[in-house]
């Protein structure tokens, strides 16, 4: 396909024979065609390796299919098996100052990271460096803070269940509860949402309930982009008769059609199997206006139900035994006028009673929720929400019916169950304390926005990060970007160059690491990493390819030899003896954290075990012992429902992305090739600011601090999407979103709703 930029609308399909022929144009691409052909046989299987990308879980493995992957797995694989490599003399070549002036595709691109490198100010050059000499300097600048809390330490979710674990001793010891971790710029207002209404922070399905669902509810998400594993089973839903309803602001293809690329006979005869049996564009920002729709019209229906002396609709029995606060949730859902929930929500009422009487028929129902549920100022209500729907029928604690978090990274569940949390109880605190003898720093920390402010404030000196592209990933890039430059120190554990190595603070480190399909080699014996998946399984991961580069180091032995020479020898943890066999990590996780009994046994079963959990069982860990309905009073008016200026703006992922990670600068199914500088607007949209397809346009957020946030000459793309909406890709909109514009619970930035204004851009502006 020619690299000029294009629009080619897409009408096959998902799957299929697209997500075929691009899997195998991108392993030729990375050079690794046959090498990524042979260890996708490898790729979440039983003795195996876990899919560096999605948190779906993995089928059983009797039920497992020849291949167990999707499009992106292959994609993730690729990007990280590649036979590009950035050596010493890459760096060499290049300037830093030179480095952060290319697009994050082409720094990710470039391969592999092969040795230990250190920022040299006197040339703007990374310098390769030893292990040693790179612990010793890092070690010697966290030391030498005022206070351990200057000190910010990172977690991304693809780190492994035991390298999250020796981090957060690490951090703990050296004496801060500083953890912002890439869960609170995504799913936080779940792990925050949750407890408080059934007692614990996950979803309460396994992956066997989707097979005996009859209903399925899916909030706020692409699957077929962001886990695409998930449209197999969403596939055999829909041909045994199950209905699928979905509220998004945009029509994703995944979502509408569907063909198995691993099913011959539709790959055979184009068969594609229809998704969503119904499709809600809800307006961004109005899912909570939306849900209390819903809510408001099985409440009537009940209501009616009674007064006809009709069996009722909602689930008494469930709701009396197992809930508190139902009374509270009639009152304020009767009181609230159906004229603002359809002004707020962008649905009609007789769309929102037509999906209530989906529910009101199922007899199992699922809700599946992603980001663009979560990353809102009201995140945490939404989720909140969606649980108080699905008490109404006793949807939580029995077969085929539940909350499905649908998470990102494929460990980023795993790394708080083992101990990354900002806000950690006080169990927790007095069992490490009680295993490894050292005192623990009581104090709540930072997570991801208090970190940031903090940097901006300049009270943070140091950060380091197990994983991830924080930069890219943060809200205010710009204010971000200039806010890590003045940091005393920046250390990364990665896999690739990205754009949080070039963007650094006056000491920097790259830690190049060992990826998840290579082989994890200690004192000659290959060791197995474990990883939690979206529905609490637990199970080993292991590699098989040689690591890209001698040099290379696993995150778990990085991380304890940090802290050794962080901690000095007088650590109460025993470092080395930890990492010589990833069992003894697993038999001190096991002694900190109950729930993991007899864990270095369970992993060796094929498919790993379940970690318990309270609310699938109907055990309620809240104050009143009962699930809770959480109320939010009334409806919050968008202020600028009557400005017609104003658009809503939300962010999104191309079909060739995986978070930060980009694949290609093409989008597929929405037909955008070669190009990410667009915004997606309705027909009637363009025609209200007399704009036509492919026009530039500057993109302005209407802030409420008096600080200019705009991305220049996008453009224009005609897309079915409400009225008074937008859309535009992450993270390139990140600097659109503002610092200030959060969660008040969860912390999460709103990078799902942001207020904007379109103007024509200047003719022959940049961007």
């Amino acid at each position: 396909m020619s690299k000029k930029p294009s629009i080619k609308p897409y009408t096959s399909p998902a799957g299929g024979w697209g997500a075929s022929f691009a899997t195998f144009e991108h392993l030729q691409e990375q050079g690794i065609l046959f090498k990524g052909s042979k260890e996708l046989w490898h790729m979440n299987k039983p003795g195996g390796f876990d899919c560096p990308g999605c948190g779906w879980p993995d089928p059983s493995p009797s039920k497992a299919e020849p291949l167990v992957f999707c499009e992106n797995g292959a994609k993730a694989l690729a990007w990280e098996l590649t036979d590009r490599r950035v050596t010493p003399e890459f760096f060499a070549e290049h300037t830093v100052s030179w480095l952060r002036d290319q697009s994050d595709y082409w720094l990710e691109q470039q391969g592999r990271l092969t040795h230990p490198m250190v920022y040299n100010a006197g040339t703007d050059h990374y310098d390769p460096v030893t292990w040693q000499d790179a612990f010793d300097g890092i070690a010697g600048i966290l030391n030498g803070l005022a206070s351990p809390n200057e000190a910010e330490f990172y977690t991304s979710g693809r780190s492994s269940n035991e390298s999250a674990f020796l981090y957060q001793l690490l951090a703990r010891e050296f004496g801060t509860n500083n953890f912002p971790d890439c869960s609170n710029f995504c799913h936080e207002p779940t792990s925050q949402g949750l407890p408080p209404s059934i007692g614990i922070g996950k979803g309460t399905c396994l992956l066997e309930d989707f097979e005996k669902a009859d209903a399925i509810f899916i909030f706020g998400q692409n699957p077929g982009t962001n886990s695409p594993r998930m449209m197999t089973d969403l596939r055999e839903a829909s041909r045994r008769g199950a209905r699928i309803v979905v509220f998004n602001p945009l029509r994703e293809r995944a979502l509408e059609r569907f063909i198995a690329p691993q099913n011959p006979i539709e790959m055979a005869t184009l068969a594609s199997t229809p998704i969503a049996t119904h499709y809600y564009q809800v307006r961004v920002g109005g899912d909570l206006a939306a849900l209390k729709g819903l809510i408001k019209a099985i409440i009537a229906a009940d209501d009616a139900a009674v007064a006809a002396d009709q069996p009722q609709v909602l689930d008494v029995d469930f709701i009396k035994g197992h809930t508190h606060g139902f009374d509270e949730l009639c009152e304020d859902t009767r009181a609230t006028p159906w004229e603002g929930i359809v002004a707020e929500s962008g649905l009609t009422r007789e769309q929102l009673e037509a999906a209530a009487q989906v529910y009101m028929e199922g007899s199992a129902v699922i809700a599946c929720w992603g980001m663009g549920i979560t990353q809102h100022i009201h995140g945490t209500q939404n989720v909140q929400y969606i649980v108080n729907l699905m008490l109404l029928r006793g949807n939580i604690g029995r077969p085929g019916a539940g909350l499905v978090p649908v998470r990102g990274h494929s460990n980023v569940q795993g790394d708080r169950t083992v101990g990354i949390n900002e806000r950690p109880p006080a169990a927790l605190l007095d069992r490490i304390e009680a295993v490894f003898g050292f005192k623990v720093p009581r104090a709540h920390g930072h997570d991801v926005v208090h970190a940031l402010d903090a940097m901006v404030a300049g009270t943070a000196k140091a950060f380091i990060a197990l994983g991830g592209n924080f930069v890219a990933a943060s809200p205010d890039t710009v204010q971000i970007s200039a806010a890590i430059r003045r940091l005393e120190l920046t250390a990364h554990v990665a896999t690739k160059l990205n754009r949080s190595h070039v963007v650094h603070g006056r000491h920097a480190y790259i830690l190049p690491c060992i990826s998840r399909s290579e082989e994890d080699c200690q004192n000659g014996v290959a060791q197995s990493v474990t990883v939690e998946d979206s529905m609490c399984m637990v199970h080993a991961s292991q590699g098989h390819v040689a690591p890209a580069s001698p040099h290379l180091r696993s995150e778990a032995w990085i991380v304890a030899h940090l802290a050794r020479a962080v901690l000095g020898p007088d650590s109460k943890v025993a470092w080395e003896h930890l990492v010589e066999d990833y069992d003894h990590i697993r038999d001190a996780i096991e002694k900190v954290f109950p729930i993991f009994q007899g864990y270095n046994a369970r992993i060796r079963i094929p498919g790993g075990f379940n970690l318990n959990n309270s609310a699938r069982e109907r055990i309620w860990n809240t104050p009143t012992g009962k699930a809770t309905f959480i109320v939010q009073k009334g409806l919050k008016e968008n202020e600028f429902q009557h400005d017609r200026n104003v658009l809503w703006l939300t962010t999104m992922r191309s079909h060739d992305q995986y978070n930060t990670t980009l694949y290609s600068i093409s989008d597929r199914y929405r037909g955008v090739y070669n190009q990410r500088d667009v915004l997606f607007m309705s027909d009637t949209e363009m025609k209200r600011r007399e704009l036509e397809f492919g026009d530039r346009v500057d993109i302005r957020t209407v802030s409420r601090d008096g600080v200019e946030r705009v991305l220049r000459h996008f453009k224009v793309i005609v897309w079915l999407m409400p009225e008074g909406c937008c859309g535009a890709y992450y993270p390139e909109a990140n600097p659109l979103v503002p610092l200030y514009a959060r969660d008040p619970v969860s912390g999460t930035p709103s990078s799902k709703a942001i207020p904007v204004m379109i103007t024509r851009s200047t003719a022959g502006a940049g961007r």
